[in-house]
């Protein structure tokens, strides 16, 4: 007699939620997602896969450069507003040093091909995960419409940044801290692109401004500043204009081509302090629900991707009655790494929002002044910090665990 399919639940069909999803099923799980959105999303914004989230889906045989392109940039860097460059580093050093290059899509791009790698019903939209109850036994999920039909073997919480899931388990955590900035973001059509454009973000005083070409033809662009919680003004393009109109080109013309009702405008927080672990029982925390981070590293989607993969492989052979020690094993491998970075990402966040004149001139100063070798080295930790267990499809034979 076969041994019954062992179901996990999903709250979230964000990337975290829809790679974990993937990931379980090519290791035999039965999975369902809710989403409670009542559809995919089609506005959004980019994403940057950095080498480490490629590596990621490379284990779990998923390859999104053959759906949404493998067109990338010749280089990336640093410039300041009069379009001088901090710094330039060309792609294909870049893919020498990590295996390969970095790949810039759209989200609702990497959300289909994932949603379409799934068996068909597996995303449900429209359903939110209200509460999971009995995650020390068989959890059992429970949504506005009434409780899922039976107890599941596993819950994930990939439920986003104000997690519902988090603070019910967690009460006692200080929660997300607004890191002084908001963002703008919106995706340009390829007949509004810049020919030969490169990925570069611009840093001025207490703003930046990025152009991020997609693979598909696309251009990803995005602008922060310095700005108080809940800051918006009604006129989108006349602000970015205000404040970015005079900067180097491409950006005037990439402002003048946007359409202000697909800006997307989002305040910018992290976690105040790490969750002491990403499990409780059966329900484990991925992506923003477990570590929210900002955006300064552009590692953000790329952690949740590690999550999802380490989670499915600490899982595949547990069995059910070893899911809860999988779990507690997936947060002795994530915790450490994923927090690192979240304080990373928000110390760069501070440097690169400097307001004060002096202040920015040494900054600038200094990034001019590293080496590029010495540049590269600091980028190991992000883009060669994790190396798919071996024994994972797409794995390469011998490489140990680096999570």
């Amino acid at each position: 007699m076969s041994a019954v399919q062992r179901h996990a639940v999903v709250a979230g069909a964000g990337i975290g939620g829809l790679t974990a999803a993937l990931a379980l099923h090519r290791k035999g799980w039965r999975v369902t997602v809710c989403e409670r959105a009542p559809g995919p999303a089609a506005a959004g914004a980019g994403i940057v896969l950095a080498p480490n989230a490629l590596r990621a889906f490379d284990a779990i045989g998923f390859d999104i450069g053959g759906s949404a392109g493998r067109a990338v940039p010749a280089a990336m860097g640093l410039r300041r507003p009069d379009g001088r460059w901090l710094s330039r580093a060309d792609t294909a050093a870049l893919a020498a040093r990590y295996g390969g290059p970095p790949l810039a899509l759209h989200r609702s791009a990497l959300a289909d091909a994932l949603t379409t790698a799934l068996p068909d019903g597996t995303v449900r939209y429209g359903v939110e995960v209200t509460a999971v109850d009995d995650a020390d036994g068989f959890p059992v999920v429970r949504t506005p419409a009434g409780d899922l039909d039976g107890c599941a073997d596993l819950v994930v919480a990939a439920d986003g940044i104000h997690s519902p899931l988090r603070r019910r388990y967690f009460p006692d955590h200080p929660g997300l801290r607004h890191s002084g900035e908001t963002a703008w973001r919106t995706v340009l059509p390829a007949a509004a692109s810049p020919a030969g454009a490169v990925t570069a973000e611009t840093w001025g005083r207490g703003e930046r401004f990025g152009v991020v070409p997609l693979a598909d033809g696309r251009t990803y662009v995005y602008a922060t500043a310095v700005a108080p919680e809940g800051h918006r003004l009604a006129d989108v393009r006349a602000e970015l204009l205000r404040r970015f109109g005079t900067w180097h080109d491409p950006v005037p013309a990439l402002l003048e081509r946007i359409d202000p009702a697909a800006v997307l405008q989002h305040d910018l927080y992290d976690l105040a302090a790490p969750l002491p672990r990403f499990h409780h029982g059966r329900l484990a925390w991925l992506g923003d629900a477990a570590h929210a981070m900002t955006p300064n590293l552009g590692q953000g989607g790329c952690q949740a991707v590690e999550d999802a993969v380490v989670l499915a492989h600490l899982l595949d052979g547990a069995g059910t009655a070893g899911v809860p020690a999988a779990l507690a094993a997936y947060s002795a491998a994530r915790c450490a790494r994923t927090d690192a970075i979240r304080v990373r990402a928000r110390r760069a966040g501070r440097v690169a929002a400097l307001t004060h004149p002096l202040a920015v001139a040494l900054r600038d100063l200094a990034v001019r002044a590293t080496p590029a070798a010495v540049a590269h080295r600091a980028m190991d930790g992000l883009f060669g910090g994790f190396t798919p267990p071996a024994g994972m499809e797409g794995a390469p034979t011998g490489v140990g665990t680096r999570w």
